[in-house]
């Protein structure tokens, strides 16, 4: 009879099989990246007339999905107003959006300065670096194509915000949950406005399209770098890891989807109905849906904790009460 596998042997034959599955991925990613990527101003018609931005486009107006839009306040509005509001909310998602990379592509670079020669993550950062360079550049242009004040990021958070690409030299996994913070809620926002049909002008479609597309890949390591990490983390630092996680997608998500302050003063939208827009119930489910993945994955990872599930809930972005998912986890 064959002797079973002792529970060192098998949990070593696990680790060479998820290191094999990870260093897979890596690979098919750093193809991914040579086979199909995107440069601002090669693949972007800037200059044709289609593409132009013109702040009274009707293109810009909310559709009648969006939380601001479906309001009285909103649809009172001239339609230039309309149009005014709708542009100011993309370019300003834009502007985040670069601002969050521009940490991003510190943090990766901190992270790969580190790494040893012959490392397969090296290649991807650099990859991943250069297409996050594109974006950050595309965005730009975007938002000064729309003459508009945008300033993205509050400025107190903009500040505390600088010390994010410090995390990699002490903490790697905690980085890459604050990737996915910031990349999945405007996935999953991007990803629902193109299927149903709610994007109208061609350039802010094309840079979407463009950013969804390479976002799938930086997605697709941050995650698979937890996977690979973090059932091998010390105790407490997955529990530093388990309490961290929440607050930071809270923050980070919150920040992709709550109205800007600039655009509020400007237009002087009224205190009730950017409660109504925002604070509903309705909102609030989708910022919880936002997270719905990285929650999944740090649920499966055993990371969620009876404890930091508290934070997840203080934070508002815990399973939807009665939901599915929350039954299972009681």
């Amino acid at each position: 009879m064959t002797k079973p596998p002792t529970d060192l042997a098998e949990e070593l034959r696990l680790q060479v099989k998820d290191r094999t599955a990870y260093l897979g991925v890596i690979d098919r990613l750093n193809k991914a990246s040579v086979d199909k990527h995107w440069e601002a101003y090669t693949d972007i018609p800037w200059d044709d007339p289609d593409f132009a931005v013109d702040k009274n486009d009707p293109r810009w107006i909310l559709p009648p999905v969006d939380r601001l839009g479906q309001t009285t306040w909103y649809q009172s509005q001239p339609p230039e107003i309309q149009a005014q509001i709708g542009l100011w909310r993309v370019a300003t998602a834009m502007k985040i959006g670069l601002q969050f990379e521009n940490l991003l592509k510190r943090g990766l670079l901190n992270y790969a300065y580190r790494l040893p020669n012959g490392r397969p993550e090296f290649r991807y950062v650099y990859h991943e670096t250069t297409e996050e360079c594109h974006h950050g550049m595309m965005f730009q242009e975007f938002v000064n194509r729309t003459a508009l004040p945008i300033r993205g990021m509050p400025r107190s958070l903009s500040m505390i915000a600088q010390l994010t690409p410090l995390i990699p030299l002490i903490n790697t996994e905690l980085f890459f949950v604050f990737v996915l913070g910031g990349e999945d809620p405007i996935d999953y926002v991007q990803r629902k406005s193109l299927k149903g049909g709610h994007i109208k002008h061609p350039l802010e479609e094309t840079i979407m399209r463009i950013h969804i597309a390479e976002e799938a890949r930086h997605i697709s390591f941050a995650r698979h770098y937890l996977k690979y990490r973090v059932p091998g983390m010390a105790r407490l630092r997955r529990r530093a890891l388990g309490l961290a996680t929440p607050a930071i997608l809270g923050v980070m998500a919150r920040i992709m989807l709550s109205p800007p302050g600039p655009m509020v003063r400007h237009f002087k939208i009224p205190a009730a109905v950017v409660r109504e827009a925002y604070k509903s119930e309705a909102a609030q489910d989708e910022i919880r849906s936002s997270v719905g993945k990285i929650r999944d994955l740090m649920a499966e990872l055993g990371v969620v904790t009876p404890v930091n599930k508290r934070v997840w809930k203080a934070f508002g972005i815990w399973y939807k009460p009665g939901g599915r998912a929350a039954a299972r986890a009681a």
